[in-house]
């Protein structure tokens, strides 16, 4: 499994793609930038089979429709969010853009933890709250890799004065969730450099005591 980073859309928001040898590929949190994306998409190769979105926040979302129209591939999102992809209001476009940004319905909702299976590709799905209702994090263990959306930072973590916000809650599932993967997990965060499980614990100061 590879997997490549992308910074994308307004706010350089990570997208993630995480193939397989042939060539598959799951979009993780595809924030805008359609064009580019998908040239790098075809330029490489790459077949989408599915995108995964770690929240619904605007900035994680711009190029959704463009990347599913033009593979046919299904939106995963957690049920807690099942509405902010249509609605400005809550996926936070209306507070932050001079245009609200708006993208058809999920096609399949995520109603709790558990293995996520989408053709070859296995994840575990974590449910880690907290930056927003429905924020999941995604384990691929056999690649030793996390995609912790906007919850886990490099020396940081998720903002919480955001609607649904909730920053007890985050550190709760950061601390339950992230930090109890192995130490030597690559976290693959939403914004910024990645980093590992272990150097979270001894230097992010948000996470002190535990």
């Amino acid at each position: 499994m590879k997997w490549r980073q992308l910074p994308l859309g307004p706010l350089q928001t990570n997208c993630y793609i995480y193939s397989n040898e042939e060539k598959e590929c799951l979009v993780i949190d595809p924030g805008g930038d359609a064009n580019k994306l998908t040239n790098i998409l075809q330029q490489q190769h790459l077949k989408p089979v599915a995108i995964l979105l770690t929240h619904a926040h605007f900035d994680h979302i711009g190029a959704v429709d463009d990347i599913r129209n033009q593979w046919k591939v299904p939106v995963y999102v957690h049920k807690n969010e099942r509405d902010w992809l249509t609605e400005p209001s809550l996926n936070g476009s209306q507070f932050f853009m001079a245009g609200a940004v708006k993208v058809s319905a999920a096609d399949e909702l995520i109603k709790s933890e558990g293995t996520l299976t989408i053709g070859n590709f296995s994840l575990q799905v974590y449910e880690t709250p907290g930056h927003s209702p429905g924020s999941i994090s995604f384990y691929a263990a056999e690649a030793g890799i996390v995609f912790s959306g906007d919850a886990l930072f490099a020396g940081s973590i998720g903002r919480t004065d955001l609607p649904g916000g909730n920053h007890d809650q985050l550190i709760k599932s950061i601390h339950d969730k992230l930090l109890t993967l192995p130490e030597d997990t690559l976290v693959l965060s939403g914004h910024g450099p990645e980093t590992t499980i272990e150097l979270e614990m001894e230097r992010n100061p948000f996470l002190n005591g535990f």
